[in-house]
């Protein structure tokens, strides 16, 4: 008990002082008054624990000092003092929520126990309130903490602290460090303005110059200021709380009108819990806003990436597209020239033009084939592994001929189909066979083996060439990493091909008399569809 603090009201300064002595000797801070007008005025100015007041007193009675003691200081214990203990006292005083009541005469150990006993059970009772205030507080900062839209938990903020703490005047600053500013993000009801820190500004104002909270009732609080600002902001009580954390530092307010009860000490602690939480959750918010829009670009960026390197992929491809175009078209030249001969017999003329459609329909596949390549897509569909690989080889057949490397190949005669995005995988395997072209200039031997692992479809390619250098196998997938002249994009636009894809792109171990090799491993979905 030590340290609580106690107003004494009697009008007998004998009483008083005897009080005071008594108390003041076990650690009681202890005010007393015989005028029960100025322990009014006291009581609007010192909070305090205990109110020890006589019932019977001259002009205004102890019931009337408990009635407004109550409203002023609603957690405040009183113990009445009477020198007529009858019954109609008792039950008088209890139905105006006195805590205790203490007989004159009484004796030293009387006095210290009563008040003892009246403190410790203001305490209980407090705490009980306190925790019946806080147990809310749990499932409204879970969904404080779940919100991620900054728009939409603005509002939920000024709603949750209106339900909670039953006030009509909420609002949400945000401190501008650098400027020394306060800005209103939101606001229910009537509060003050935001503008530059300012010790003698507005209640904002100054809790953000002063960093600490700041509360108050019209007519009870020592700060004349903010008395002031109540009766001009026509507001009964106010809070105002400051908050700071790594990134964002604000200020939360909260006011009641003139016909709602004052704010109580537990309704600060509530308000200084639920302040941080709305803080934590608005910098949470606005982390998670930054984040999502950091992932938008860096999704944009590899999209871009991807298409650059099908560009510069398509460089390379040029001779073999050329190679790929041009016999069909001599072919269809030909035939055409033939056609036209005014001696040909009419079926032989039926068979050119019959050559001339399937070399024309050969044309158009190869066509939209390389469309299918360079046009963006984001559809799965069951694709099979062997059609795209066969592909890509006939597209690149001419420049792996032309350098002498041999391409042997091993798969099985039929595979499931896995669910991709066609042009991508074409995109990959594109580059993990230019890779080994370009590993081999002096010709070599390019190993392409396919098989299926349970759920999984393994494609290794194996070169002849120099591999890859210690130095370099631990990043040989980020960008811009290259062994050769080049973009350094097309190994790391194909490990994020395969990835998003559900797969694994490996460079595998070093072997004796081999150079690189890669491993691809996509994974088999829920698909009927085979390679017949």
């Amino acid at each position: 008990m030590s340290h609580s603090k106690v107003i004494v009201v009697d009008d007998e300064p004998g009483i008083a002082l005897l009080c005071e002595r008594l108390l003041t000797a076990v650690g009681f801070l202890v005010i007393t008054y015989t005028d029960p007008r100025l322990a009014l005025d006291g009581l609007r100015k010192n909070q305090a624990d205990l109110l020890l007041v006589d019932i019977r007193m001259p002009d205004v009675s102890g019931f009337d000092v408990i009635q407004q003691a109550h409203e002023m200081q609603p957690e405040m214990a009183i113990l009445a003092m009477t020198g007529f203990g009858t019954v109609e006292t008792a039950i008088q005083a209890l139905r105006r929520g006195v805590d205790g009541l203490l007989l004159k005469p009484f004796e030293k150990k009387e006095l210290l126990q009563a008040v003892e006993q009246a403190v410790l059970d203001s305490q209980r009772k407090q705490d009980v309130g306190r925790m019946q205030a806080l147990r809310p507080l749990f499932s409204v900062t879970e969904s404080l903490l779940a919100e991620t839209n900054p728009e939409r938990l603005l509002a939920l903020i000024l709603d949750t602290v209106s339900n909670q703490l039953r006030c009509a005047n909420v609002g949400f600053y945000q401190c501008i460090e650098k400027e020394k500013r306060i800005l209103l993000l939101g606001r229910r009801g009537q509060t003050p303005e935001g503008g530059l820190f300012n010790p003698d500004g507005n209640l904002v104002l100054r809790t953000a110059a002063l960093d600490q909270p700041l509360w108050g009732t019209s007519g009870q609080t020592p700060d004349l200021m903010l008395d002031r600002e109540l009766q001009a902001l026509g507001l009964a009580s106010i809070m105002s709380v400051p908050t700071s954390l790594i990134n964002m530092r604000s200020v939360l307010l909260a006011a009641r009108d003139v016909d709602s009860p004052p704010f109580r000490q537990v309704d600060l602690e509530t308000f200084l819990i639920l302040a941080r939480q709305a803080t934590i959750a608005m910098e949470n918010a606005n982390l998670y806003g930054e984040l999502r829009a950091y992932v938008r670009r860096v999704e944009e960026s590899q999209q871009a990436l991807v298409q650059a390197e099908k560009l510069a992929a398509a460089g390379r491809l040029t001779a073999s597209i050329a190679h790929e175009i041009n016999n069909p078209l001599q072919s269809v030249r030909n035939c055409l020239h033939l056609a036209v001969r005014e001696d040909l017999e009419p079926e032989s003329r039926k068979n050119y033009i019959d050559l001339t459609v399937q070399e024309v329909d050969r044309l158009m596949v190869t066509v939209q084939r390389m469309l299918d390549f360079y046009r963006p897509s984001a559809e799965f569909k069951p694709v099979q592994v062997l059609d795209l690989l066969e592909h890509v080889l006939s597209l690149l057949n001419a420049q792996l001929r032309e350098r002498n490397i041999l391409v042997t190949t091993a798969w099985p005669a039929k595979l499931p189909s896995v669910m991709a995005i066609s042009s991508q995988l074409e995109q990959v395997f594109i580059n993990l066979v230019l890779n080994a072209f370009d590993a081999m200039p002096q010709g070599g031997e390019l190993w392409i083996n396919i098989a299926q692992k349970r759920k999984l479809i393994r494609l290794t390619f194996q070169d002849t060439g120099p591999g890859v250098a210690d130095e370099m196998r631990e990043s040989i997938f980020e960008p811009f990493v290259s062994t050769k002249r080049g973009t350094g994009l097309g190994l790391s636009v194909s490990y994020d091909i395969v990835t998003a894809h559900g797969g694994r792109l490996d460079l595998l171990p070093k072997k004796e008399g081999f150079g690189a090799a890669f491993r691809v491993m996509l994974p088999i979905k829920d698909v009927k569809e085979e390679r017949p």
